[in-house]
């Protein structure tokens, strides 16, 4: 088994943009691929941003045993880790990067262990995190409402988190993952 780097956090806290900074830095990283039974948004594509199937295939999938683990994150709307990701990225002798919520991040870590690395990210205040749903312009009222409540519980989870990592400055958070995560992998 290779090593596990896993970033969970509330929508909106900004662990999609650290992991992207983090992956120009890191050679020795590469990407899990989330599946989900959701349309895909914009310019989304298959493999890439997820694997997107239908609400059937990903239940037929889990009833297989094909998911390190899974969730059914909002009616409808399922999302998971492919136990394939891992044999996939081992292969290769990289770590694995996770873009995981926060029960996915759990459940990873329960499964992985002492070889996964959990670091949660959490928002300066709710406040911020509202500010910066509404900034984005893609949900609804109604979505950036469930967010935040689903939000406001995931964020009483962060103690189960190895490490909780604060982004009320985008560099330094970028910064101090970059350092946790050098002394997790030995290279300090």
């Amino acid at each position: 088994m290779g090593k596990a780097i896993l970033f969970s956090a509330p929508s909106g806290c900004g662990k999609t943009t650290i992991i992207g900074e983090l992956m120009r830095y890191f050679d020795c990283f590469d990407f899990s691929v989330s599946a989900t039974s959701r349309q895909p948004r914009g310019t989304e594509r298959d493999g890439v941003e997820y694997y997107f199937m239908s609400h059937g295939e990903f239940m037929r999938r889990v009833a297989e045993g094909q998911f390190l683990e899974w969730e059914e994150v909002y009616q409808g709307t399922c999302y998971g880790t492919l136990r394939s990701e891992l044999d996939r990225i081992w292969a290769k002798g990289k770590a694995i990067v996770f873009d995981v919520d926060v029960n996915g991040g759990r459940n990873i870590k329960r499964h992985l262990g002492d070889d996964a690395l959990s670091i949660f990210v959490m928002p300066p205040s709710l406040e911020v995190l509202e500010q910066r749903l509404r900034g984005r312009g893609t949900d609804s009222e109604e979505a950036i409402t469930k967010r935040l409540a689903r939000s406001a519980e995931e964020l009483k989870q962060a103690g189960q988190f190895d490490v909780t990592l604060v982004n009320d400055d985008l560099q330094r958070a970028v910064d101090e993952a970059r350092a946790i995560i050098e002394r997790f992998l030995g290279r300090q």
